[in-house]
């Protein structure tokens, strides 16, 4: 089991830039491939991205390709989220979610583990 808590998000400018940061409780989180989900209201959850478990490989989202940087520091059991050039239309709740798949690391029914979201909300 991981117990996943997000952080770092809130309001921002268009343009402008935010860090989310996962932490995980456990000692196992090397074990899991990680991945960053959001969801607008009503819409459905969608992927962003997602990194390997030893951190060397990524992928993610066409909408977040060359704005977003996923990373992780498994000495500290956390997963990161940098986004830049963020869009009003980036606003959304980020979860993130920890899974045992790469194949198939960008369908959120691969994952069995989520953090409660942190909102992030892009003002024009």
């Amino acid at each position: 089991q991981v117990h996943l808590v997000e952080s770092g998000g809130g309001l921002v400018q268009a343009g402008g830039s935010l860090r989310l940061s996962c932490g995980a409780a456990g000692r196992t989180f090397s074990n899991y491939v990680m991945g960053w989900f959001r969801q607008a209201p009503g819409k459905d959850r969608e992927f962003v991205a997602a990194i390997t478990r030893d951190g060397i490989s990524t992928n993610y989202a066409d909408s977040a390709k060359g704005r977003f940087t996923i990373s992780r520091d498994n000495a500290k059991n956390t997963v990161y989220l940098q986004m830049n050039s963020l869009k009003p239309e980036d606003t959304a709740v980020y979860y993130c979610a920890a899974g045992a798949s790469w194949t198939f690391s960008f369908a959120s029914h691969e994952y069995n583990h989520w953090g409660q979201g942190t909102q992030v909300t892009v003002s024009s």
